[in-house]
């Protein structure tokens, strides 16, 4: 159960949203950033947005992705995603392995969290977006 799963806090571990300057114009991506000196195994990442627009409740599906190693001090593309699903919450959940130990941890955007107020320079992608630790 998982209850008897011990969960150790998650350090090195970053979620962003950036774009790309693309000839047809930006293209905005999610990236899961490994900032530690070891390599995690098996990530699974779900995705869903959420969230109440003009008063109406709306919620995308849930995206599940794989990943079955991410390099020490590496970075890796999740997803594409559409600048319209910022007016939502986006909620991305992270689990991995360290060696036999799993690592849990849930990043979430929140609505306005996207606005060009919060765009910063992210150096581990060359990228401007928004990253959250």
């Amino acid at each position: 159960m998982k209850k008897d799963i011990p969960f150790h806090p998650v350090t090195g571990v970053k979620m962003a949203i950036a774009r790309a300057e693309k000839e047809a114009g930006a293209d905005w991506s999610v990236y899961i950033i490994n900032k530690n000196l070891i390599s995690l195994h098996t990530l699974m990442i779900t995705s869903k947005g959420y969230g109440d627009l003009g008063g109406e409740r709306k919620q995308t599906s849930t995206l599940r992705h794989l990943i079955q190693e991410l390099e020490a001090t590496s970075v890796a593309r999740v997803e594409s995603i559409d600048p319209k699903l910022f007016s939502l919450t986006n909620e991305f959940w992270v689990s991995y392995y360290i060696m036999d130990q799993i690592f849990d941890k849930k990043f979430i955007f929140v609505q306005g969290s996207m606005e060009s107020s919060n765009i910063r320079y992210i150096p581990e992608l060359d990228l401007y977006g928004v990253l959250h630790v």
